[in-house]
């Protein structure tokens, strides 16, 4: 279950013309990079130019968005001698039809259900979760593949096209003819097996050993309602609820992971709870734990969540698999309709009659919890439908849990760009009035805002009720402000004034001009990664009287403990005069988990069990276009510099030959004498 494509360690802050393609470039790709003649493709049968009827062979491709689909996909890869590589434009809008490089069913095989386990439910039987899913994202292409993000970008190549390559009537173009090279070779081969064998190999025995590929990982960010001993584990007796859901997403394209409705709308939602349920009067008295978790690296087979149960197991967490007395997850929860929220549910589990009671009393309660928010209407499903593809799948597999995932479809996704590139704000209606500054943009609260704030609502008071509370129920209300906040920091521009507070004044590099990309990597923690964690920090810890230095150490502090909490020294608001910011030390119990496949831990890379994603490494990716000669002018410059060649070496021979001729010594004057 592995894949050798991708793997850029490229300053993330570069700008270059093209964002390469992860999962898709074969490592066929030349080390000296693959150069063809540009065709441009707008509609179908523009195909056939590239395909048959084209003089010029290799070409680089470069296809519109909306082409960019399975069937012409393969049509490309059957032709792949004539194809030197593909630039694909974004389409502006995004595609009516939907768009899904993903597969229909996804995480197959390493979820709950299997030939052993739920076996009418096993490679989604029952339907499929993503119908868009066309699987374009998990076949291999013997040539590199690029995206045009920059639209500028996209029409000086198409210029270049019209003016050099474009010829009337169908006819041969004359030469100089406007190429592209794609440079992007990649340095793991076959699998996941056989390149970290290889990198295991150059590691043990060579002094400046080249890792060919590594596993992808970051870490799971998770915070505690009430503050545990992080040093040991819960008693067997200590109950705790958990609210979980994703942090990552992917597309076609190596780090181009909008992540919109598959990822974001739901952490951000989980993260609105948290601050709604903290700011609870009896938060810290109440009889249950609640742990908040966001794991990483569930695109690709459940990594985080399969390394939390493994640590989980292996005492290496605080919070044992015994601890969880329930679990709620937060799936896709952006997209609506009517109102509806479904509650699903694990029908294999509840063959065990104590945990259907459980899941029952865990139903109730969401229902309950959502009966005084207008906005949001919980549905249940018929108890013969298996979860969606969600980290609960992961415990299920260790521990029968009494658990819920809820989300807005009730069968197939409503998301059309599930993991894609158009995965993107407009994909969950975030949008703002025309002329605003972004600093209005940034408090102005959406409707999706106000929508996924009745969600987090209601979330956060199950949890409240599922954590033994009952007096402050009501009054328990998530701040929309909160979430608009969050929605355009995430989707929109990160670097906006609140994101920047909440850092560390180390971190302000993460931020970028445009929305965060949610893609899990190899390096970590990723920027996203670090702004989830620090967004839980600010949202639900709080700001304490500690010097810098003490905030950096707290252990000079008697009164402050670090195995119990984490502290941050951020940036802070700025000042009445905007001039400068109050910087402050933040005491919260929001902290990382590695999300590393324990299959890497184990290596064992071949492993059914676990994910064994890796990323290739690659040391130069880059594009450049250019104008190219006939063959024929080429052939003709070839012969006339070889004769040249020939030419002086027969001179310099022959000057050599007659050198004691052509070159006479001057004899030196002798001595005269008078």
């Amino acid at each position: 279950m592995a894949t050798a494509g991708g793997g850029c360690v490229a300053d993330p802050g570069s700008r270059s013309l093209l964002r390469l393609l992860s999962f898709c470039v074969l490592l066929a790709a030349s080390i000296s990079g693959d150069t063809g003649v540009i065709h441009v493709v707008e509609k179908e049968e523009d195909l056939q130019w590239v395909l048959t009827d084209g003089p010029n062979p290799p070409y680089v491709v470069l296809l519109e968005g909306t082409l960019f689909t399975r069937d012409v996909m393969e049509k490309l890869k059957g032709r792949s001698g004539r194809i030197a590589g593909l630039a694909v434009s974004l389409a502006k809008p995004s595609p009516a039809s939907g768009f899904s490089p993903s597969v229909q069913c996804p995480n197959d095989g390493f979820g709950v259900y299997s030939n052993s386990y739920g076996s009418q439910f096993a490679h989604c039987r029952a339907f499929q979760w993503n119908k868009v899913g066309d699987g374009l994202a998990y076949e291999d292409f013997s040539f590199p593949i690029f995206l045009l993000e920059d639209e500028n970008e996209t029409n000086v190549i198409k210029q270049c096209y019209r003016d050099h390559n474009l010829s009337p009537n169908g006819s041969a173009p004359a030469f100089p003819l406007c190429a592209m090279q794609l440079f992007s070779h990649m340095h793991a081969v076959v699998s996941t097996v056989t390149c970290m064998r290889r990198s295991l190999i150059q590691s043990s025995f060579s002094i400046s050993p080249e890792i060919v590929c590594d596993p992808l990982s970051d870490y799971n960010v998770w915070s505690l309602l009430k503050p545990i001993n992080t040093s040991g584990t819960l008693e067997p007796d200590d109950r705790v609820v958990v609210a979980a859901t994703r942090l990552d997403s992917r597309s076609f394209f190596w780090n181009v992971a909008p992540g919109a409705e598959s990822a974001v709308a739901s952490f951000i939602t989980q993260l609105a709870a948290a601050e709604a349920l903290q700011k609870a009067p009896d938060a810290a008295t109440l009889p249950r734990n609640v742990m908040f978790v966001f794991f990483q690296g569930e695109t690709f087979d459940y990594i985080g969540s399969s390394r939390m149960v493994y640590d989980m197991e292996n005492g290496k967490f605080p919070v044992q698999l015994e601890n969880i007395d329930s679990f709620v997850e937060l799936g896709q929860v952006a997209l609506r309709n009517s109102l509806e929220l479904w509650m699903h549910t694990d029908p294999m589990s509840q063959k065990n009659e104590t945990v259907l009671n459980q899941v029952e009393v865990l139903l109730s309660t969401l229902e309950q919890s959502g009966a005084g928010v207008p906005t949001v209407v919980l549905r249940r499903l018929n108890q013969s439908q298996p979860l969606p593809p969600s980290s609960l799948q992961r415990f299920l597999r260790a521990r029968n849990v009494s658990g819920v995932v809820l989300a807005d479809h009730s069968d197939s996704f409503h998301n059309l760009y599930y993991q894609s590139i158009y995965d993107t704000a407009e994909n969950i209606n975030v949008t703002y009035p025309a002329g605003q500054s972004p600093e209005e943009d940034l408090n102005f609260v959406t409707d999706t805002a106000k929508a996924l704030a009745g969600v987090a609502t209601v979330l956060a008071r199950a949890l409240y009720r599922l954590a033994g509370g009952a007096s402050f129920n009501d009054t328990i209300q998530a701040d929309p402000h909160t979430v608009t906040r969050l929605l355009y920091g995430f989707l929109v521009r990160a670097n906006n004034s609140w994101f920047q507070s909440i850092l560390r004044p180390d971190l302000r590099s993460y931020l970028g001009d445009g929305p965060l990309q949610h893609y899990i990597a190899v390096s970590s923690p990723t920027n996203a990664t670090y702004v989830v964690q620090y967004a839980l920090a600010n949202l639900t810890g709080k700001v304490i009287d500690l010097t810098r230095e003490q905030c950096q150490d707290p252990s000079q502090v008697p009164t402050e403990n670090k195995d119990l909490y984490e502290y941050t020294w951020v940036q802070g608001p700025l000042n009445a005069n905007e001039t400068d910011r109050l910087p402050r030390c933040v005491r919260s119990t929001a902290r990382l988990a590695r999300a590393l496949s324990p299959a890497f831990e184990l290596k064992q890379w071949g492993s059914t069990e676990y994910s064994t994603w890796t990323e290739s490494r690659w040391k130069d990716i880059r594009a450049r276009i250019f104008l190219i000669a006939s063959k024929e002018l080429e052939f003709i410059t070839l012969i006339v510099g070889f004769g040249i060649l020939v030419f002086s070496l027969i001179v310099t021979y022959c000057i050599n030959a007659k050198a004691d001729v052509l070159f006479i010594t001057p004899r030196e004057p002798g001595s005269v004498s008078y």
